[in-house]
């Protein structure tokens, strides 16, 4: 257990210095941690539209943080190239990202295309069936993007980090609103920049 915690207060602390110094990237993630606790309500009334909230509002708004604002180039903060960070990334670097995110939107096209996804379920009839099978799907998608990363890092690193980056994915969103919930104050300040202090004296 003990390595377990060090293994996720790590992660965390390289996700936070790495890869949220952009004040505005910190209030995307702020706004998207508060929409994933209520697609995590949902969940337990309508999988569908919590999966729906999840990709059309939590991680939209998480992935415009880290496309759009977060700097890129040579990390003067860490001392480290962002080749480096997007090499030891531990979840899902930007082509990794692309990917999944590709895949995301394209799911609504072949429901549309094949809605009933060459016979493997019953085609909706309209289009609360199509909206409510696409938000089945993009749960699915969400399982399973989680599942594949677990078994790659298993795999590659052993059960104790992968099941650390497991846990710290699903506890984001609190971690996040506790890390992050004076970063708008910051950004109406005028910084657009985390100036890290506490990295760079750690």
């Amino acid at each position: 257990m003990n390595r377990y915690l060090e293994t996720l207060s790590t992660q965390r602390w390289d996700d936070h210095r790495y890869y949220h110094q952009s004040r505005i990237n910190q209030t995307l993630h702020l706004i998207s941690a508060i929409s994933f606790l209520v697609a995590y309500a949902l969940l337990f009334v309508d999988p569908a539209i919590a999966a729906i909230v999840g990709w059309c509002v939590s991680m939209t708004t998480r992935q415009a943080g880290h496309f759009f604002f977060e700097p890129r180039g040579y990390d003067h903060v860490n001392g480290v190239s962002d080749e480096y960070k997007e090499e030891v990334k531990v979840g899902y670097n930007i082509q990794r990202k692309i990917v999944l995110l590709s895949v995301w939107a394209g799911i609504p096209l072949v429901l549309w295309l094949s809605p009933s996804l060459g016979g493997l379920i019953e085609p909706a009839r309209d289009l609360p069936g199509f909206v409510h099978d696409t938000g089945i799907a993009w749960l699915a998608l969400g399982v399973s993007g989680l599942a594949f990363r677990v078994g790659q890092l298993w795999l590659r690193d052993g059960a104790v980090p992968a099941l650390a980056w497991l846990g710290k994915i699903l506890t984001d969103p609190v971690h996040d609103i506790i890390l992050y919930h004076k970063a708008p104050l910051a950004l109406l300040r005028g910084e657009r920049l985390d100036p890290m202090h506490h990295v760079q004296r750690r």
